[in-house]
This record gives C-alpha cells, sequence and structure tokens, in this order.
C-alpha cells in the first residue's frame, strides 16, 4: 500500500494530510487555475504536470459533496482544476444531471476517464442514479475502479470503448484525457474490446425501454459511437458528446443534426439556456476558445425535451 491520500473537501476548503510542499503546491495549482480560467485554461495543463514531477506519488481524494469521493494522483494537470473551489467542471451537463435528480434514468459514461461523473451521479445530493463508467485504458481502468471502491461499489465499471461495432481497436495517444481508438493502427498503443451501445442491450447491461443519459467522450469516435447505439437512442435517452473547440466543421453536431432523428441542443450562455438547434451557425459563436470541449446534446425523447423546456423556464424565473 502506498501513502494514504491527502484530503480536499470542495465544501469547505479543508485540505488535510499534505506536508509542507504538498500545501505549497496545492496554492500554486489553485492560483493558477484561478489566472488561467480567463482564457479557458490555457496552459494550466502543462504547468501543473511540470509541477507534478516535484511532488511524491500520491493520491489526493476530493470530497465532491457529502456523499461523493473523487480520486486521482496528486498534481494530475486535468483534474487539479478542481481544488479551486470557483471551477465549475462541465457545468453545462451538471445543469441537466442537478435538475434530473428525480428522474430514474442510468448514466452510462463512455470514455469515463477515472469517473468523475459515476462518482456524482450516483451520490444522494444527485439521486443515487445506477451508472455504468466504460473506460478502455489500461493506465486509467485502475483508477477508475478504484473510484468505484472508495464510494462503496455503487456503480459498474466496464474496460472497453465505444464504437460501431463490437471488436477491437488500437487505443493511443500521451494524455489520460484524451486516449483514441481513432488513430492510425500503426500509432501503436494497447489492443481493446470495443463494444457498440446496443450491445448493452444484447448483453443484458441496460434494458432497450428505460431512460438514459449517455455521456460520449470517446475522442474522435462519437459519430461512430451513435451509429451504434440507433435502439438505444429510441428510447428515453440524451447523448451529451463533446464538440472540439478546434473542429470549425462542428462534424459531430453536424451529424447529429443532419443524419439521424435526434433534436440537436446546445448550451448557449448568451442565454444560459439549453437551446435546440437547428442552425449550425451558432456554434461559431458558442464555440470560442480551439483547445477546449464544448458538450452538445442529442434526443429523440418527448419526455426529455419536455425537461429541458421546464429546466429553460426556471433558469428564466431565477435570472429575472
Amino acid at each position: 500500500m502506498g501513502q494514504a491520500p491527502i484530503q480536499f473537501d470542495r465544501a469547505s476548503g479543508a485540505l488535510e494530510g499534505a506536508n509542507l510542499w504538498e500545501r505549497t503546491a496545492a496554492l500554486a495549482l489553485v492560483t493558477g487555475s484561478k489566472i488561467s480560467s480567463h482564457f479557458s485554461h490555457m496552459g494550466y495543463i502543462a504547468c501543473a504536470n511540470l509541477l507534478r514531477k516535484t511532488l511524491p506519488e500520491r493520491n489526493i481524494a476530493i470530497r465532491l459533496n457529502p456523499d461523493a469521493v473523487f480520486e486521482f494522483p496528486y498534481g494530475d494537470g486535468y483534474w487539479s482544476k478542481l481544488l479551486n473551489r470557483s471551477y465549475n467542471y462541465e457545468d453545462e451537463l451538471e445543469l441537466l444531471f442537478a435538475d434530473s435528480v428525480d428522474v430514474d434514468y442510468t448514466l452510462l459514461d463512455c470514455g469515463a476517464n477515472y469517473g468523475y461523473w459515476s462518482v456524482l451521479v450516483s451520490s444522494k445530493p444527485f439521486g443515487s442514479h445506477k451508472a455504468i463508467a466504460i473506460e478502455p485504458s489500461g493506465q486509467n481502468y485502475p483508477k477508475l475502479a478504484n473510484n468505484a471502491r472508495v464510494n462503496g461499489g455503487r456503480f459498474e465499471t466496464m474496460k472497453c470503448a465505444i464504437g460501431a461495432t463490437r471488436g477491437t481497436a488500437r487505443l493511443s495517444g500521451t494524455k489520460h484525457e484524451a486516449f483514441s481508438i481513432a488513430g492510425d493502427p500503426s500509432d501503436g498503443g494497447e489492443e481493446v474490446p470495443v463494444l457498440a451501445l446496443d450491445n448493452l442491450i444484447d448483453d443484458g447491461k441496460v434494458a432497450s425501454t428505460g431512460k438514459y443519459l449517455i455521456k460520449l467522450d470517446v475522442e474522435g469516435v462519437e459519430i461512430e459511437a451513435i451509429k451504434g447505439g440507433a435502439r438505444l437512442l429510441e428510447a428515453d435517452s440524451v447523448i451529451m458528446c463533446e464538440e472540439h473547440g478546434s473542429d470549425r466543421s462542428h462534424a459531430v453536431s453536424r451529424y447529429i443534426l443532419e443524419q439521424t432523428p435526434l433534436k440537436l441542443i446546445v448550451f448557449d450562455p448568451r442565454s444560459n439556456r439549453l437551446e435546440t438547434v437547428t442552425e449550425l451557425s451558432i456554434l461559431d459563436r458558442i464555440k470560442v476558445s480551439t483547445h477546449v470541449g464544448y458538450n452538445v446534446f442529442g434526443t429523440a425523447s418527448a419526455f426529455w425535451q419536455d425537461r429541458i423546456d421546464t429546466l429553460n423556464a426556471k433558469t428564466a424565473r431565477r435570472m429575472q
């Protein structure tokens, strides 16, 4: 066993179990996040990962809420922004998750990384929902499994990639948050099993009827993943996909809008609403940073469309 993890509580800001250098590093990580937040955290990951090289190898356990603990290696460039208590991770997703506490849905967390959303959605403040966290990387999967364990094993984990059909693929990349099966097979990497979303129905993991929120963070194979989930997307489902800021053709949104029966919905920071989009030019305005991802939503479900309309009405009343 390594050292016990450092403990950090996002609600109180209390940092426990850290030595002087680890405390100093925490201050640097928070300051860096606050400064770089003004330009979409440009450069933050690289700086944090440099700092991490000076730290002993141990985990930090971040208490996201009274019933959710999220562990990752201390100093990790991608996740250390959580030490900044004013930082919100993918807040347009949190908006929908927080509004769906009372809905009996299952989260399919595809490309789960270390399991942030599975930890949160399965916690009491978010409605203790069933979650299946799917992650192909041999490097990431043990950290995901650890987060399931430290939260009482309350969500299921699967080690595979999501694609158009069942099979195998090569997973490659240098950053844990950006491993992909979209690269050239000659890039090396590891061989991983691939499942289509509809195989989860075939294999008895989920029912063909039911309510689903499907997070697709699958680094370049979003369109293949959507193709492999036709039956699941006929149910009461919402897919949440990442559109990369650098993709000025808006390929994922274009596919949803033009090639599927799904309605395309995006969070518009100008109106603070989840807007149904029929015209892709809105994304030219919303996608202001080329180095970050923007989440877009797709649904054919009258149930979820009605929930989103109600959520927008609530938001409008709060802003009055």
